[in-house]
């Protein structure tokens, strides 16, 4: 290797977390340039692998070297814009490319059956946009750009929930944007309240500065103001309500990637702020955010898995089920504890891994029946034994079975409830668990146990270019349930991070 190439591997290494960012905003443009459906898809392909790549790079440095920052055009902070990297939101750069690889890798057949082939440069535009939104959110460390970051992640998804076959993807992608105006607008205030009284938007150096300043009414009017628009991003109960439409009537592919990865990085952000910017003392001791985050994430849990019982449609069933995955997100978060932090973080890492596992599945069901209802999914099971075997898979791995990630998940909040002495939470979390074997067996019986309608097609297995990322995801819950080194680790290092303990 000459000393030039050299040098230009490390220039490039040293960039990777501006790079994140930057090569897949120009491949957006680039993909309406080719326009043609097969090139677009190969360019997607490449930047969304890169990314994945650069994202686990970036993953090893933090843990073996530290934390990370990166000054944009030179300028310091907190004068200059930080891209800043720790253990927190490596693993949250490293859901968002991973799930957004894998899930292009299942786009080119799955779109053909709900988008006209001549709109897929469209789609995957949109999606690498998403994806630029998504990742700046997570490593920027300044508070004006989460926002500026989240406009853009916001716009794109709406453009992609549009594309669905269905009339109402139209209209709940409008009931997306008006609930994400609002939260935009919200986190916006809040955003400039704290610089009025900081003068900064460093999101470091704001910490410092609100430290040194203490409650006051400004401080928690920008508290409510961040947390509730957040929240609406997030979709934690009872601001949820675009979420069913959205991930029904989107593009399925959209929804596996949607459904792992915008919620996930709502839900980051609003840890980050809470822990990272208003500090635990302030958010939780002075102003008890607790007291509203934990009855919401326990009637989230419920109100979410009960309804998710009565759908006929299997996406809308695992949207809802969405709802109250979230709530168990927001519950670990309200216990502002280590073992309760770590596992808020570690089940967004694993919800993350099912959900977007068990919406491929829907997308290998559509390409082979062209439906997702409920009763035309009869005798799947032996029709489609592979794609059923990753449903049931995923499906035990919601409910919290051991040897899969959701038990990870669950024993790490129950564990938090009775570390606190709330056991009436710990009986909740086990509760809510059993009503999720209530809808997942619905679909059990009817694929396992119920005879095809006369004249359903006669259908074979899902095709490979799907069916393999499906098992790559669904397999991850498998793997990450028995060696939990990593991603309980990874969840554990952020947790004592964001709290301030010692490692």
């Amino acid at each position: 290797m000459t000393a030039d190439t050299a040098s230009l591997i490390g220039r490039v290494s040293d960039d990777l977390p501006a790079l994140q960012i930057a090569v897949p905003l120009l491949a957006a443009t680039f993909c309406v340039l080719l326009r043609k459906a097969r090139w677009t898809w190969a360019l997607t392909m490449v930047v969304t692998w890169a990314a994945f790549g650069g994202s686990m790079v970036l993953f090893h440095r933090v843990a073996t070297l530290g934390t990370i920052s990166y000054a944009g055009g030179g300028f310091l902070p907190p004068w200059g814009i930080e891209l800043h990297i720790d253990s927190f939101n490596a693993l949250v750069l490293m859901i968002v490319t991973g799930i957004a690889a894998l899930v292009m890798s299942s786009a080119p057949q799955s779109l053909v059956r709900e988008v006209p082939e001549d709109r897929h440069f469209l789609i995957y535009a949109a999606y690498l946009l998403c994806m630029t939104g998504l990742a700046g959110m997570t490593v920027t460390g300044d508070l004006f750009n989460i926002f500026v970051f989240l406009e853009i992640s916001s716009l794109s998804s709406y453009a992609l929930i549009s594309q669905g076959s269905r009339r109402r993807a139209l209209t709940s992608s409008i009931q997306y944007l008006v609930m994400g105006t609002i939260g935009g607008t919200l986190f916006l205030l809040g955003v400039g309240l704290l610089y009025m009284v900081t003068g900064t938007l460093n999101i470091v150096d704001m910490a410092a500065q609100l430290s040194q300043l203490g409650p006051n009414r400004t401080v928690l009017v920008a508290l409510a103001c961040i947390g509730v628009g957040t929240s609406i991003k997030l979709a934690l109960f009872p601001l949820h309500i675009w979420l069913p439409n959205a991930y029904t009537y989107a593009p399925v592919i959209v929804t596996a990637f949607l459904a792992a990865t915008a919620t996930k990085v709502a839900y980051y952000v609003l840890a980050r702020l809470l822990f990272g910017v208003f500090g635990a003392e302030l958010a939780f001791e002075s102003l008890h955010i607790d007291v509203v985050l934990l009855p919401l994430a326990l009637a989230a849990m419920f109100a979410g898995s009960i309804v998710a019982i009565y759908q006929q449609d299997i996406k809308r069933m695992l949207a809802y089920s969405s709802v109250a995955q979230i709530g168990y997100m927001v519950l670990g978060l309200s216990f502002a504890s280590v073992t309760g932090l770590t596992g808020g973080i570690v089940h967004l890492f694993n919800h993350a891994l099912m959900k977007s596992g068990l919406f491929l599945v829907m997308a290998c069901i559509l390409v082979q029946i062209g439906s997702t209802k409920l009763d035309d999914m009869r005798g799947l099971g032996r029709r489609m034994p592979f794609t059923m075997a990753a449903f049931v898979v995923g499906g035990l791995s919601l409910i919290g079975v051991p040897l899969t990630v959701g038990f990870v998940s669950k024993w790490y909040l129950v564990s938090a409830a009775l570390e606190a002495g709330h056991w009436p939470i710990a009986v909740l979390i086990l509760l809510s668990s059993l009503l999720a074997i209530v809808y997942i067996w619905r679909v059990v019986e009817v694929a396992y146990f119920q005879s095809a309608l006369e004249g359903a097609p006669d259908v074979g297995e899902a095709p490979l270019g799907v069916l393999l990322p499906t098992w790559a995801l669904i397999g991850a819950t498998l793997f990450f349930g028995v060696f939990t080194s990593l991603s309980v680790g990874a969840a554990g290092d952020a947790a004592r991070m964001l709290l301030g303990v010692g490692q």
